[in-house]
């Protein structure tokens, strides 16, 4: 079994003594009860790693970990990132838990004109806040030492933006003429796909995607929602762009 991933501040991580404490460090002690000895992983979250063993425990929230190592991972390129239409109840979560679990580098939360779910005010501060604690800990448990980015909501301009900043994009749709399964991608440099909400993508929204170089390309025979469809995706580029090899 891989040692666990606890959250630290960026700059933390050293050779030698490092002290976890706080919400990680009881998370470390009273619920994964680690103990003198075991191996365990600290990251910032940005592509450092400090491997090491517990060497000591100290109340219910604190714990020296002798760190012997440090590693770094490299930008991943392609970056992939998700535009995720917000879906409705607590399968933004899942979208995002699935995702991050996966491998996407960037989820952008998209208030598409059919989105039942809206994001305004204090509501949408929160919803915000549990996607990125469900990045967060879905990244922990998946061993990344790179967790993905959760962008601020962004309207269809935004999204257009982000897609004329890309290097391939696609908008998942099933009427697409295309399978995504066999578009040239590039080697590197950044993609960009767009789900859309389960009433599906405007007329209107496909023109603005079209416009700023985003066609729609479809999965497969079947039709996915709106919460799978963005982790099937991100499986895929990554098998095909060499990321899993």
């Amino acid at each position: 079994m891989t040692a666990p991933v606890f959250l630290t501040e960026t700059g933390a991580l050293r050779t030698g003594t490092v002290t976890l404490d706080g919400s990680e460090g009881r998370h470390a002690v009273s619920v994964r009860r680690l103990r003198v000895g075991e191996e365990v992983v600290l990251s910032d979250g940005e592509g450092t790693g400090a491997y090491g063993t517990v060497a000591a425990v100290e109340g219910k929230d604190r714990l020296d970990v002798a760190v012997t190592e440090l590693r770094t991972e490299p930008e991943p390129s392609p970056r992939i990132t998700v535009v995720q239409a917000l879906p409705k109840g607590d399968r933004g979560e899942l979208a995002v838990e699935t995702m991050t679990e996966t491998g996407v580098d960037a989820v952008v939360p998209w208030q598409a004109t059919r989105c039942i779910t809206q994001w305004k005010g204090e509501r949408g501060a929160k919803s915000l806040a549990k996607w990125r604690a469900t990045a967060r800990e879905a990244g922990k448990q998946s061993r990344r030492l790179r967790f993905p980015e959760v962008t601020g909501v962004m309207t269809l301009k935004q999204v257009a933006a982000l897609i004329a900043d890309a290097d391939f994009a696609a908008v998942l749709h099933e009427d697409g003429s295309e399978p995504l399964a066999t578009v040239p991608l590039p080697a590197e440099g950044s993609i960009v796909l767009v789900v859309g909400p389960e009433g599906g993508v405007t007329p209107e929204e496909l023109a603005a995607f079209a416009a700023a170089g985003a066609k729609p390309y479809r999965l497969g025979s079947s039709v996915l929602r709106t919460s799978t469809a963005g982790t099937a995706a991100t499986a895929l580029l990554l098998g095909r762009t060499g990321r899993w090899s």
